[in-house]
């Protein structure tokens, strides 16, 4: 710990000796030059803005190969990989007018290219464009991403599903290091607000090469909001407004910067009364409260860019059931949980002569208890983790790029509760990669190979044959993954990209030693200590055609899981509930989404998009896998317009999404009807006088339409999804 801390104060103390500058001109195809370009060296944390006359101007920069972003409105995003070897360096670029989608760089994956350039198809969204579409909750907004669904309780709990796979197979990354809040619960939730979160990067598909253990089914990789520019202030506050649940969200977000030192803090939060179902009815103690706060420091000079930041969050939740008298208001009722969540992140780089390092630490303690009673403990876990991810990227040829990297993590859960849901228990993780990317002509070829190991150790606890019984568990979990993957372009405007990759899972505690009811499913289930790693190989093929006018993208995805973990029904029951065994057996998923994008000339104010999404999930012996969610038919005409200088930036939407019949369903499950769902949303920026803000209207669910998603935990008591929702936001920016 000592040298670590020496470490970190000598980095902090480099003072630069010299003055690397980047400056530039940006122009039109007209040679007029272009205002208020945003200038972005994303790998940096470093951001300007072009003057009056499209000038912009770096300061202070490390030696080293940058990508730099150039992006405003009605231009298409350009981004230039440019080397930094002198002491000035000059780069004027031109833009090209255009009303497409930008081409954002991607952090989730190891060479942090944008999509364009990218091996692997990610998806990417800001938070203000799931806002827009409505989301109500961060979850909310993910599912309306083809491939993405949601596990749902009521309006407070959502837990991610990518193409069929959730829980411990969708591993969440925040701050630039992984979550860990016991993801193997369904009733556990994300455990996280969008507040302070600039845009989420979605991987669908196996990332254990990038990731290790638990990525099996994809990644999920939260932005956090950047930093000032530098030698400015700036900050916003937010207000929302929701009509169902008679509810609330204000934050407030301040944020300063000079050339070297960047500093930024933001407090959220929400309250929420229970869901209104389109029958006029409340649904009891499904009302909570959040309260997030996050605050980041971040240094730089031409040797050393270091960011730390931290998160605490705060869920109240309360647990729908029968036979809850409804009281008070919003104050969440007994059965509730009331959950802690601290993350603690360091961020460095060192740039080196002719290469870099760039170093991860994280902390997460997540302290999730669930109370019966004001006096009644029932459930209190206590899980600590620490965690670690280098990279070290190796000297860089004309079209050869190679990283090492060495990762894991040390965990501890403990129980202080009157119940075990899982027993006290340590978990080692460490993870060895390597990954190549060559590019030649518009040709780009990927691969990599990557070995991990967890050690899982429990304790013993209760008397052997009743339940609460956990037999101690001490067990070593293995693997070797690789990746292959190809992008190509087909010609000027259409894309192909292939990849196939193995990935795995290592058995969760819930699997390897339940031994219990499980509450709000009313199984017991019981775990299995023989239990073997997951292990798949995926394949996927994209293909994406754009010009000015017109997009379009098809994704095919096959997915063999060996050893695939599941609840199985044993016939027998203890104290009237059904048992069930954590067993394994060989499954499959497959499908794929396909969609288009379509602002006809010369109306480019006008935004037709439409896409479809489809996952299958078989075992192998012919019976479906559970909570597969149902194929879905998205439409959204969207127009953006201008009312002369009051009312800038503005849009209208309407989506209609339709969701099919679900029947193929496991055993213990049952079908779902088809629904249809009606969504409005309409804001923009206003300026009146010397006021100004930011306006959004959204209405969800518009004709109340009486529903339940295939995968609402509340469907086995026949209870419906939320009705109509109306959303109110207003946001000052000064």
């Amino acid at each position: 710990m000592k040298s670590f801390i020496t470490t970190l104060l000598l980095g902090f103390s480099v003072i630069a000796v010299g003055q690397n500058t980047l400056s530039g001109s940006i122009a039109d195809h007209n040679s007029k030059a272009i205002e208020s370009v945003t200038v972005s060296i994303p790998e940096l944390h470093k951001e300007t803005v072009s003057d009056s006359i499209g000038r912009y101007i770096f300061n202070d920069l490390p030696k080293g190969n940058f990508n730099i972003s150039f992006s405003s409105i009605g231009y298409a995003n350009k981004n230039v990989v440019v080397t930094i070897n002198e002491k000035e360096t000059h780069l004027n670029v031109m833009l090209e007018e255009t009303s497409t989608h930008m081409d954002e760089m991607i952090v989730s994956t190891v060479f942090n290219k944008v999509q364009s350039q990218n091996v692997m198809k990610v998806e990417h969204q800001s938070v203000k464009q799931l806002q827009q579409k409505g989301a109500a909750t961060l979850v909310e907004g993910l599912a309306t991403i083809p491939g993405v669904a949601q596990i749902s309780t009521g309006t407070s709990i959502g837990k991610p599903v990518i193409r069929g796979l959730s829980g411990n197979r969708v591993l969440v990354y925040s701050q630039g290091i992984r979550m860990e809040n016991q993801q193997f619960g369904d009733e556990h939730g994300l455990g996280m607000s969008d507040a302070g979160v600039e845009s989420v990067e979605v991987i669908k598909g196996p990332a254990s090469l990038l990731y290790g253990s638990d990525a099996l089914g994809g990644v999920l990789y939260f932005n956090s909001e950047k930093f000032a520019k530098a030698n400015s202030s700036s900050g916003n506050f937010n207000q929302k407004f929701f009509s169902n649940t008679q509810g609330s969200n204000t934050t407030l977000g301040l944020k300063t910067s000079s050339d070297n030192w960047k500093f930024l803090t933001r407090a959220s939060y929400s309250t929420h009364a229970d869901y209104e179902i389109p029958s006029g009815e409340k649904v009891t103690n499904t009302r909570f409260i959040e309260k997030d706060y996050k605050i980041g420091l971040g240094y730089s000079n031409i040797h050393y860019n270091s960011e730390f930041r931290y998160n605490y969050n705060n869920l109240n939740i309360g647990l729908p059931e029968e036979d809850i008298i409804p009281e008070h208001f919003r104050t969440p009722l007994y059965p509730k949980q009331d959950i802690d969540n601290h993350m603690l992140s360091l961020h460095q780089k060192f740039f080196l002569k002719k290469t870099k390092l760039e170093a991860d630490l994280g902390y997460t303690y997540n302290n999730r208890k669930e109370l019966e009673a004001a006096d009644e403990t029932a459930l209190h876990m206590k899980l600590k983790t620490a965690s670690y991810n280098v990279k070290l990227y190796l000297p860089k040829s004309d079209r050869l790029e190679t990283i090492i990297g060495v990762q894991g993590m040390h965990q501890t859960n403990k129980n202080n509760g009157e119940e075990i849901l899982i027993p006290d228990a340590t978990t080692n993780d460490i993870g060895i990669l390597m990954t190549s990317n060559y590019e030649w002509r518009s040709n780009t070829l990927q691969a990599g190979i990557r070995y991990d190991n967890r050690k899982i150790d429990s304790e013993n606890h209760g008397t052997f044959g009743e339940e609460g019984y956990f037999e101690a568990v001490n067990k070593n979990f293995e693997s070797f993954n690789a990746s292959l993957g190809y992008k190509t372009k087909v010609f000027k405007n259409l894309t192909l990209r292939a990849n196939m990759a193995t990935g795995f899972r290592a058995p969760n505690l819930a699997e390897l030693t339940s031994n219990g009811v499980h509450e709000g499913s009313n199984r017991y289930e019981i775990g299995n200590p023989n239990l073997k790693n997951e292990q798949n190989l995926q394949t996927d093929l994209n293909l994406e055609y754009g010009n000015a006018h017109f997009e379009f993208f098809a994704n095919g995805f096959y997915n063999h899981i060996n050893d695939y973990i599941f609840l199985s029904p044993t016939g027998t029951q203890i104290d009237g509930n059904d048992v069930y065994d954590y067993v394994q057996d060989d499954a499959a998923l497959y499908g794929g989404e396909i969609g288009i994008h379509y602002h006809p000339h010369p109306l480019d104010w006008l935004h037709l998009v439409s896409s479809f999404e489809s996952v299958t999930g078989k075992q192998d012996n012919g019976d479906y896998l559970p909570l597969i969610p149902a194929n879905k038919f998205s439409n959204t005409i969207r127009t953006e317009f201008d009312i002369q200088k009051w009312f800038k930036s503005a849009y209208a939407l309407l989506n209609i999404d339709y969701f099919l019949k679900q029947n193929n369903i496991s055993t213990f499950e049952t079908e779902t009807g088809d629904y249809v769902l009606l969504n409005l949303g309409f804001g923009g920026n206003i300026n009146i006088g010397k006021n100004k803000f930011d306006l959004s209207l959204n209405a969800n669910n518009l004709l109340d339409k009486t529903y339940i998603s295939h995968l609402s935990r509340l469907k086995t008591d026949g209870i419906p999804n939320i009705g109509r929702n109306i959303i109110l936001g207003i946001n000052f920016n000064f």
